[in-house]
């Protein structure tokens, strides 16, 4: 727009001037007016200019048009699964915040990349993002996203963000984790592209300072650790000594413990019927052990794709923010490290969520009437649910008192989809990773048979990475158990 304006300017300004000079009396000089011809000449010479500009500008916006066409038709006819993609969905929310408002720049990207899994964040998209994490002090996620973006710098992407930028944010955020040997490394880096800088410069003086002061001290330490992981890696122990949050994320990224052969051959496939329930000695259900300690078994086509729709169909109009409960207050709030939405459903409101609830008491042998209802949750792309434990700990004494149930003796959970990828529901004390199958359902007991909680039950949901994850979970209630509880876990065998 500015060009234009510029181009009507000079045009403007042209056709002026001339007027201005043809005073009476001008045009009796032959030499004079042969100045106006060449006037008139750059006017046409301008005015070819300014066309031209325009049609380059118009054909980048139409090129521009085409491409959002295709990308806009393609994610029409499947927008669940588009926006499923984490690529997708980000750079929707670019364009529509940043980009439409910026068409008059005309500095568009390539926007036909909607095609699943051939999406690709620039660098300039990490950047964003390792900005976003930066903001809310989240330096871990910041440093994957900044080392993301210096990673593509490096093998040659062009993009408007500079190394410097990315590395000044990422020696602060390493810095900030305490890695102070890799925060120097880095700081160096960036003062080898900008020998000048003058906070760079500040932080090179600092972090030698506090390295030197600590130098006796962290080799006393980083001996002590040493000595520790070679203890325990001769125990055979892979990753017990990893902080949980790195354990999580190893597990999510499916790097879990593989067992060995004498504990795999533990486990087995079988059929079950319910302690010869009548409903299921005909036609018994189908079990897999997942894992032994804790005891987790996975149930195959368990629930079918119709009920799934009725379950999903009652509880979109419903679903909110999912909550946890404050063990300090009791009131329910939201928390960060729990991203869903969820309904709650009863039995009475619909015979298929009745029908369920029964076949969760047949196939347990728990009495579901003290159970809490039951609860259907959506995961969007980056929807997770951090570390936790479903039973109430010591410290929670009255986490359920309104309930008058007692603790939650054990957890059932349905997979209702299907997940790209991600989404895994992992157990980092223990190493286990069990992933969403639809149609399947785990189950595990949270307490032992004192009533003691087991905290090797302490679960997380991976965030999904690409998709959409629906699963519905019914947790199970002491009450109503005092005799039906089984000493052993051998009743599900």
């Amino acid at each position: 727009m500015k060009s234009s304006k510029m181009i009507w300017h000079v045009l403007l300004v042209g056709i002026l001037l001339p007027q201005t000079l043809a005073h009476p009396g001008f045009f009796t000089s032959i030499g004079q007016m042969t100045d106006l011809i060449h006037t008139e000449k750059d006017l046409v010479t301008s005015l070819k200019d300014y066309i031209k500009a325009e049609e380059a500008k118009l054909e980048q916006i139409k090129k521009w048009a085409e491409k959002l066409d295709r990308l806009t038709s393609t994610a029409t006819k499947d927008p669940e699964g588009f926006v499923g993609h984490p690529v997708n969905a980000f750079k929707l929310m670019k364009r529509l915040n940043t980009e439409w408002s910026e068409l008059e720049n005309l500095v568009l990207k390539d926007m036909s990349d909607g095609v699943k899994h051939k999406s690709f964040l620039t660098a300039e998209d990490c950047f964003e993002l390792g900005k976003v994490a930066y903001t809310e002090a989240d330096y871990y996620h910041t440093e994957l996203w900044m080392g993301q973006a210096l990673r593509q710098l490096d093998a040659g992407e062009v993009a408007t963000v500079d190394k410097v930028s990315v590395l000044d944010y990422l020696s602060y955020a390493v810095y900030q984790q305490g890695d102070l040997d890799k925060a120097l490394l880095l700081t160096k880096k960036l003062l080898e592209l900008d020998p000048e800088h003058q906070r760079a410069n500040g932080n090179l003086k600092y972090f030698e300072y506090i390295m030197a002061k600590e130098k006796d001290a962290n080799k006393s330490a980083s001996d002590d650790q040493s000595d520790q992981k070679s203890t325990l890696r001769k125990k055979g122990i892979a990753v017990d000594y990893l902080p949980e949050r790195q354990k999580y994320e190893m597990l999510c990224r499916g790097e879990g413990i593989k067992m060995t052969p004498r504990r795999q051959k533990k486990l087995f496939c079988r059929y079950h019927d319910g302690n010869r329930n009548p409903k299921f000695i005909l036609a018994p259900a189908k079990q897999e052990d997942e894992w032994d300690k804790p005891r987790i078994i996975r149930f195959h086509d368990i629930i079918s794709d119709a009920e799934i729709e009725i379950v999903k169909d009652l509880a979109k109009p419903r679903l909110r923010r999912a909550t946890i409960s404050n063990p300090i207050t009791g009131d329910l709030e939201t928390v960060h490290y729990r991203i869903s939405k969820s309904a709650w459903l009863s039995g009475y409101e619909n015979p298929v969520v009745s029908r369920i609830n029964m076949r969760i008491q047949d196939l347990t042998g728990l009495d579901v009437s003290t159970a809490e209802e039951l609860q259907v949750a959506n995961y969007g792309v980056g929807g997770q649910y951090e570390p936790h434990f479903d039973f109430a700990r010591k410290d929670e004494p009255d986490a359920f008192k309104e309930l008058g149930t007692g603790n939650r003796i054990a957890t059932w959970l349905f997979y209702m989809s299907d997940v790209s990828a991600g989404g895994a529901t992992v157990f980092p004390e223990v190493g286990a990773s069990v992933w969403p199958k639809k149609g399947t359902a785990v189950f595990w007991y949270n307490l032992f048979a004192s009533g003691e909680g087991d905290y090797s039950t302490r679960h997380a949901a991976c965030p999904v990475l690409v998709g959409n994850k629906w699963v519905s979970n019914k947790w199970l209630h002491e009450r109503g158990q005092e005799f039906r509880r089984p000493c052993t876990l051998s009743e599900l065998e």
